[in-house]
């Protein structure tokens, strides 16, 4: 698999979950399968009664998430916040309640069916403090140092190039900025059988990187106070009409993987300055 072929499965099957949503269905996690891993469990029960009491249906019903960032994030009136991978906008609506009218909720996203949904969602919602942005989460269109806090639910680990993205995420947040995102991780190496699906990498399983690997790179990145907090873990039960229908021989893979595929909530802090990350003792940060 190269990088264009795994982008161009990504934004195809999230395109059509956009227009499912808009033809009366719901969403999930790449369109893969209505029933089985990509909705359940993965999307299914990740935001409470008053959540989606304050935001658009159809917001709700095109969440492909992992997790539920807005709801373990600390997010602070005045604050700006980007959603990388934001879908039909459901984060982004959230958090630009929690920032007030003083803040302000970006999502990048770059599938035109979900950006026209999430616009759509905004004009419902009566959101003010809230735009939506096309591009790549690899090249975020945004300044240096310009964002409080970043959020994404389960997109992170869809990109070929992870590194960039965790590098793009440094560049762009504030000194003392925050990265707070949901993902699926792995422990343990994975099978090759998963690992060389493009449907399953949109699927939201073939793209997780191991936990300990998630830590390295983001620390290569230059963040520190890395954190990585389970919040779901799957089993193969939960997976098996999906993988079946993948040609994958689920009995013989079972031992492999299960319970070895992991939602995670994740936690990093971009340093306030270069003498903060360098500083050694008392003497040297006088």
């Amino acid at each position: 698999m190269n990088s264009p072929s795994i982008k161009d499965v990504v934004k195809e099957k999230y395109g059509e979950a956009a227009l499912q949503v808009n033809s009366g269905g719901s969403a999930c996690c790449g369109a893969a399968a209505a029933s089985s891993l990509g909705c359940n469990p993965i999307t299914s029960n990740l935001y409470d009664a008053s959540q989606a009491d304050q935001i658009p249906a159809a917001a709700m019903l095109a969440s492909l998430g992992c997790g539920n960032p807005t709801a373990l994030a600390q997010l602070n009136p005045g604050e700006v916040v980007l959603d990388l991978g934001s879908g039909g906008g459901i984060d982004v609506l959230l958090s630009a309640k929690r920032v007030g009218p003083a803040g302000k909720a970006y999502g990048l996203d770059m599938t035109d069916e979900m950006l026209a949904l999430a616009n759509e969602n905004k004009q419902k919602a009566g959101s003010h403090n809230v735009e939506f942005l096309k591009g790549e989460i690899e090249h975020i269109p945004l300044p240096d140092n310009s964002v409080d806090v970043i959020i994404s639910n389960c997109v992170i680990n869809l990109s070929a190039d992870k590194d960039r993205v965790l590098r793009e995420a440094f560049r762009v947040l504030k000194p003392g900025g925050r990265l707070a995102v949901s993902d699926i991780v792995t422990r343990g190496e994975m099978p090759p059988e998963i690992r060389s699906s493009v449907l399953l990498w949109v699927g939201c399983i073939a793209g997780a990187l191991q936990e300990n690997e998630y830590r390295s790179k983001l620390a290569s990145a230059g963040f520190e106070q890395v954190e990585v907090e389970p919040t779901r873990i799957y089993r193969v039960e939960d997976a098996r009409e999906f993988l079946a229908r993948e040609g994958v021989d689920i009995d013989a893979l079972a031992p492999q993987v299960d319970g070895k595929f992991i939602s995670a909530f994740i936690r990093a802090v971009k340093p306030s300055s270069s003498k903060d990350k360098a500083c050694c003792g008392p003497a040297c940060c006088s």
